[in-house]
């Protein structure tokens, strides 16, 4: 699974190095940084430990041009974006999923790149009213 889309990042001009700062995959393009957890293709792939692990190495503060991610088979997606959209676009954390033919799709956390998971945060007035 590493391998895979550390290969996808390389042949899109990403520079990538593996297990680094205590996470599968860092890579670097233009000023940008993701780091990336992976999950491989097993019976239970432990989605909850994978954002928890990214959760604990964002920092104190948020970092510019910084992105975060998990990789998942595809087999796993629906379970990896469990995490609603909104809450991935906040902390910056995009999905990408890998198919068996080693294909690798991004599933980003914005409404408009992945609407099928974006539930909208109901907002309040000033009465307190929603």
């Amino acid at each position: 699974m590493v391998d895979v889309f550390c290969a996808f990042l390389e042949g899109d001009g990403w520079q990538v190095t593996h297990e680094v700062e205590f996470v599968d995959v860092v890579a670097h393009k233009d000023g940008t940084t993701i780091y990336a957890e992976a999950k491989g293709r097993t019976a239970s792939p432990g989605l909850d430990t994978m954002y928890g692990q990214l959760l604990r190495r964002m920092g104190d503060e948020p970092r510019s041009r910084t992105r975060c991610a998990v990789v998942v088979p595809d087999t796993a997606l629906s379970a990896a974006k469990r995490v609603p959209t909104w809450v991935r676009s906040r902390l910056g954390v995009d999905v990408y999923a890998v198919d068996a033919d080693g294909r690798v799709e991004l599933h980003g956390s914005t409404a408009l790149t992945d609407p099928a998971n974006f539930q909208p945060v109901p907002v309040e007035d000033d009465e307190g009213e929603r």
